[in-house]
């Protein structure tokens, strides 16, 4: 079987103040169980208190994050278009632009190129591919979110 072709690496480097990849209005961000715990430890609230004030159940029940009703885009996308809780940022959040839908087609990848400046910028280093690969299982494992809390398997 032959490998990936994002295994040999990928040049990206996050950009300052750019915030496009969160700046979608209707974007959705998956939670897993430990996006959950985290950030709900960061601002010092039970899961469940957490989950009632900033989130909200998609259609088929997994809990994704709310966003700003007034244009669509993430709760945490703060007005210089930084992420208000980078720190702890779902791994969905963290695993950008390494998402599996991303890298499927070479189409699929030239369209994120063309919406990321991070991947096109003269500061971008190359990422290893085994590092692609660890972000694309965490989105992967974001995607198929949980949908009661506390979770029955933990």
């Amino acid at each position: 079987m032959r490998a990936p072709w994002w295994m040999k690496g990928v040049a990206f480097s996050c950009q300052s103040s750019c915030g496009k990849c969160c700046d979608e209005p209707g974007g959705i961000v998956y939670l897993s169980i430990t996006d959950a715990e985290r950030i709900s430890a960061e601002h010092e609230m039970k899961v469940e208190d957490w989950l009632e004030r900033d989130c909200r159940q998609t259609l088929d029940g997994r809990y994704v994050l709310n966003s700003r009703p007034e244009d669509g885009v993430c709760i945490y996308l703060d007005e210089k278009k930084q992420c208000s809780i980078y720190t702890v940022r779902p791994q969905q959040c963290a695993a950008f632009p390494w998402w599996g839908e991303n890298l499927a087609t070479e189409r699929a990848w030239n369209k994120v190129k063309e919406a990321c400046p991070g991947l096109t910028a003269d500061d971008a280093i190359l990422i290893d591919g085994e590092t692609v690969r660890i972000h694309v299982f965490a989105d992967r494992e974001s995607t198929k979110g949980f949908r009661a809390w506390p979770p029955r398997n933990k």
